[in-house]
């Protein structure tokens, strides 16, 4: 909607039900194109939240909307690996493949989400432009116990990390190390050369976990939104 992308899936990660700034033509006020944003989120029962990157377009859109009491919550990092040369290849096969709807299903009883937050995510894995590839990491023994969960997103030389969770009671295990080392070994035997992933700037253990993998913050993005529904 004259440059920016609206997106409308409901679920627990707010980067699926959010306006992202990606640019504007300039043709719309800033008002104007915020009440049309209003009311595509309205009709899909959702509060107006917006992402805003140091890339944001208009320049001046964080700034201006602050001056509107639009409050700002859950600041996240976008943190990068230049490279995954130090992923052996082959140490993937620890890995069980799982359908988007196994997935979401898992992760989500993990988060605590709705069903209709659910079946959402098991959606835009379908959707997704990119071949789904979403695991487990379980015990070697008969039970095959579930110890972490994760999935790859693998476009050209780049991979992006999403979903990385570990039930609690194997948590501090060093499984969701182990996890994205064999994702990590799996992007890289698809052709990939460099990885991303996003993480709440307050997760101070997984934003350790990622620096042990070597990655280093790119950038902060955060969310904005005058709807008080939306802050939780």
């Amino acid at each position: 909607m004259d440059g920016w992308l609206l997106r409308l899936s409901p679920g627990k990660a707010k980067r699926s039900r959010c306006v992202n700034a990606l640019g504007t033509s300039g043709q719309l006020p800033l008002d104007d194109l915020l009440q049309r944003c209003r009311r595509g989120f309205e009709q899909a029962g959702l509060p107006l939240i917006l992402r805003l990157t140091p890339f944001s377009q208009p320049p001046e859109l964080d700034a201006w909307l602050a001056a509107r009491q639009w409050q700002a919550f859950d600041p996240a990092d976008v943190m990068v690996l230049p490279s995954l040369e130090m992923f052996p290849l082959g140490s993937a096969s620890a890995l069980t493949a799982l359908t988007p709807e196994a997935y979401a299903a898992a992760v989500g009883a993990l988060r605590g989400s709705t069903g209709k937050e659910i079946q959402g995510h098991a959606q835009r894995l379908k959707a997704a432009p990119v071949r789904h590839q979403a695991f487990s990491l379980n015990t070697g023994d008969a039970a095959r116990t579930p110890l972490a969960f994760g999935q790859v997103a693998v476009d050209g030389a780049i991979a992006g990390l999403f979903d990385i969770l570990t039930p609690p009671e194997h948590r501090g295990q060093g499984h969701a190390h182990r996890l994205c080392g064999a994702l990590l070994a799996l992007a890289r035997a698809q052709g990939a050369t460099e990885a991303y992933l996003q993480v709440g700037a307050d997760n101070l253990i997984a934003q350790s976990l990622y620096r042990g993998l070597g990655f280093q913050v790119a950038y902060r993005y955060h969310y904005r939104s005058d709807d008080p529904a939306a802050w939780s």
